[in-house]
């Protein structure tokens, strides 16, 4: 097929040999099935920011560190530089989250790297050699459903351990191989020590892949795996191998709210008493 005009830098560069195919197009990307060597990769080709169909970018983006000094002041003043440096911080976001989460132990495709917009790495692959389908594209056993299941909140609390989470985790962003689930997509990861959001993110991930499962297995239904992962990180008790049960027992004890009551009352009586002395100081004297 024709070279994308994006993939022509790295064709001229000895990076990509051949553009084979179209494998899909996304809301922030278009992925290409591409030859380098004698190896078969793919290749992920960002969309232009006003070309992307990505919602609150900023919501995800808050709480990421811009090393740069000058790149950081860029970004805030809103200039050309900064928007481009944003752009550019948005796609090495995926790289350095997959290369993390590769050495945390979650299954995720290789990166190669990212060059001028356009990622490099492994194309994941079922048994025959064929792209991997999505999650969302094959139906499976109670059995299997519970299997995976477990995988993907065990990797869920990984990376979450690791720091982040993926944000936009559904049926759609899992590939499937012989081996099992991949994570796949994560431009939009969050940093969960510094995004006031991340609690939400995280239960929305967790949800949505425990409702997919569940079509298949229903007793996941009424699993609570978000709240049991997120109360454990919130004490620093979560770790990459600990046992879940899918179990919260919601706090039912009543507040006692009478000592903060008289708290209240105490300082508006005090701002009487501080009012009232400050307008017999400036009231004048009578003679």
């Amino acid at each position: 097929m024709k070279t994308p005009k994006q993939i022509q830098p790295l064709v001229h560069d000895g990076l990509v040999d051949e553009v084979i195919q179209q494998l899909m197009s996304g809301k922030e990307a278009t992925v290409y099935k591409v030859r380098c060597g004698t190896k078969i990769r793919c290749a992920k080709v960002y969309k232009e920011v006003n070309k992307r169909g990505f919602k609150q970018a900023v919501l995800y983006q808050e709480g990421r560190k811009v090393r740069n000094s000058r790149r950081a002041r860029a970004i805030e003043k809103g200039s050309k530089y900064g928007r481009d440096q944003q752009e550019d911080a948005w796609q090495n976001t995926e790289v350095d989250a997959l290369y993390k989460l590769a050495n945390a132990g979650v299954r995720v495709p290789k990166p190669y790297g990212c060059f001028d917009g356009v990622l490099l790495m492994e194309l994941i692959t079922d048994e025959d050699g064929n792209v991997a389908p999505r999650l969302n594209d094959i139906s499976m056993s109670t059995e299997q459903a519970l299997e995976d299941h477990g995988v993907v909140i065990k990797y869920i609390v990984m990376m979450l351990c690791a720091g982040i989470i993926h944000g936009d985790l559904s049926q759609f962003n899992v590939l499937v191989d012989e081996y099992g689930p991949v994570i796949i997509d994560l431009p939009q990861a969050v940093d969960a020590a510094g995004n006031n959001s991340a609690q939400s993110m995280l239960m929305r991930d967790v949800n949505n892949m425990t409702a997919y499962y569940a079509q298949y297995a229903p007793e996941l239904s009424a699993t609570q795996y978000g709240k049991e992962i997120w109360a454990l990180y919130e004490k620093g008790k979560l770790l990459p191998e600990i046992k879940l049960t899918g179990k919260f027992a919601e706090t039912t004890k009543s507040i006692d709210i009478e000592p903060v009551l008289l708290e209240i009352q105490a300082a508006f009586l005090a701002e009487q008493e501080r009012q009232e002395r400050m307008n017999s100081i400036d009231e004048p004297e009578q003679d």
